[in-house]
C-alpha cells in the first residue's frame, strides 16, 4: 500500500532524497525555488506523455523521457544511455492522476475511431493494433504502477536512486510516494 506525501517545504522531502537531485526537482517544481545554472543533466525524469503534465525545471537539469503511463519498459535502452553515457545516478519516475492509460482497454472504440479518422488507418488494422498493444500499456493505478516500475528499475540499475512521484493534474504539484513504512 502506498501513501502520497506532499512537499510544501524542504523539510517534507523524504530523508532518502534530501540533498539529492530529487530534492532539487521538488524544490524547483513545488516550491518554485529560483533556477540555478546546470552544466549537465543531474537526473533522468521518466514521465507520462500527457500534455497536462508540465514541470518547472531549469535548462540542462534533466534528461526527460515521456511514455504513456510513465512506462519505460519499451524504451529502457534510453534509460541505459542516460546512465551509461550521460552519467546520471538519479531517476525520478513520475505518474499522474487522471491518466489515460488507466482502464485503457475500455476505450478501444475511441482509440480505433481516432486512428481511422485522424491517422488514416483502416478500421481492422487499427483494432488489431490496439488489441496487440493495449494490454502492455494499460495500468490500474498510476501511483502503484510507478512504485512497481521503480522497483523494477532499481533491480536493473542498482547504483541508481529511483524516486517514484505522482503529479496531481488539478494542483500541478508533485507528491512523493511512500513505500511501505517510509515516512519523514
Amino acid at each position: 500500500m502506498s501513501k502520497l506525501l506532499p512537499v510544501n517545504r524542504l523539510g517534507d522531502v523524504l530523508p532518502a532524497y534530501r540533498n539529492t537531485p530529487v530534492a532539487d526537482l521538488l524544490a524547483y517544481h513545488n516550491l518554485r525555488r529560483p533556477h540555478r545554472s546546470h552544466d549537465r543533466a543531474e537526473l533522468l525524469i521518466g514521465m507520462c506523455m500527457d500534455n497536462r503534465v508540465a514541470l518547472r525545471i531549469p535548462d540542462n537539469f534533466a534528461y526527460i523521457l515521456r511514455a504513456g503511463g510513465a512506462n519505460l519498459q519499451r524504451i529502457e535502452f534510453k534509460v541505459s544511455y542516460a546512465v551509461a553515457v550521460g552519467g546520471v545516478r538519479t531517476l525520478c519516475l513520475i505518474g499522474h492522476d487522471e491518466c489515460g492509460m488507466v482502464a485503457l482497454r475500455g476505450r478501444r472504440d475511441v482509440f480505433v475511431s481516432g486512428l481511422v479518422e485522424n491517422g488514416g488507418w483502416e478500421r481492422r488494422e487499427a483494432g488489431e493494433h490496439f488489441d496487440q498493444f493495449s494490454a502492455v500499456f494499460e495500468i490500474r493505478d498510476p501511483a502503484e504502477f510507478v512504485l512497481c516500475e521503480g522497483r523494477r528499475l532499481r533491480e536493473r540499475y542498482p547504483r541508481v536512486t529511483v524516486a517514484p512521484l505522482l503529479y496531481h493534474i488539478r494542483e500541478g504539484l508533485l507528491y512523493q510516494i511512500a513505500e511501505g513504512e517510509q515516512t519523514l
